[in-house]
C-alpha cells in the first residue's frame, strides 16, 4: 500500500511534535489511537566481548523519519551484514518513532468541494509514527573487527540511501579493557 503524502512533505521539522498518548485517560488527549510502528526489531546480530570496532550512522542535520522508512534502512543493512559477516556483528538502532503524524485527508474527485471542509477543523487523523533527529545524532550503531571495516561501511552507506537527508558513517575504536 502506499503512502498518500511523499516524505518531502513531512521530513524537516516545523512544530512541536504530537506524541501525548495516556493509556488510561484516552478521551483527554488530542491523540485518541497511536497508529502502530513499522520498527519492532532494535538488536541484531551477536553481541560478544571481541569487538574491536564501533561505526555509527549520523545524521547532519535536523530531520523527522517515518517508522517504515528505518525498518527498510534496518533491513536493507542488515541483510547486507547477514550475507558478508554471518556472526560476527552486533547491529542496534539507537532511536524509538515517538512523534505522531497527523493528516487531514481531503476528498478528492468530482464535486469534491461540496463534501469537503477544506481545512477547517483540520488537526488531522494520526497516520503514522516517526522519529525527529537532532544534528550528529546517531540512528544506527554497528560492533565488529577491524578487518570487516569496509562491509560495514557498504552497509551503513545502503542504509543511508533508504533515508531522507545526509547522514555520516563515523568510525571509533572500541577501548581494550
Amino acid at each position: 500500500m502506499a503512502r498518500i503524502r511523499p516524505a518531502r512533505t513531512m521530513r524537516y521539522i516545523h512544530s512541536q511534535t504530537w506524541a501525548r498518548y495516556s493509556q488510561k485517560l484516552p478521551k483527554k488527549n488530542y491523540i485518541r489511537a497511536r497508529p502502530h510502528t513499522s520498527l519492532l526489531t532494535f538488536h541484531m546480530g551477536v553481541d560478544k566481548q571481541g569487538y574491536d570496532l564501533t561505526a555509527n550512522l549520523e545524521a547532519l542535520h535536523y530531520v523527522q523519519l517515518r517508522s517504515n522508512a528505518i525498518e527498510a534502512a534496518r533491513e536493507s543493512a542488515n541483510k547486507y551484514l547477514e550475507s558478508q559477516l554471518p556472526g560476527e556483528y552486533y547491529f542496534r538502532v539507537l532511536v524509538y518513532p515517538h512523534s505522531v503524524i497527523r493528516e487531514h485527508r481531503l476528498a478528492m474527485g468530482a464535486h469534491a468541494d461540496r463534501i469537503s471542509q477544506g481545512m477547517t477543523l483540520s488537526f488531522g487523523k494520526p497516520m503514522a509514527m516517526a522519529v525527529r533527529l537532532k544534528d550528529r545524532q546517531s540512528i544506527f550503531m554497528i560492533k565488529t573487527s577491524q578487518q570487516n571495516i569496509d562491509h560495514v561501511k557498504e552497509a551503513l552507506k545502503r542504509a543511508a540511501s533508504k533515508l531522507s537527508g545526509h547522514y555520516k558513517v563515523s568510525i571509533a575504536k572500541a577501548k581494550s579493557a
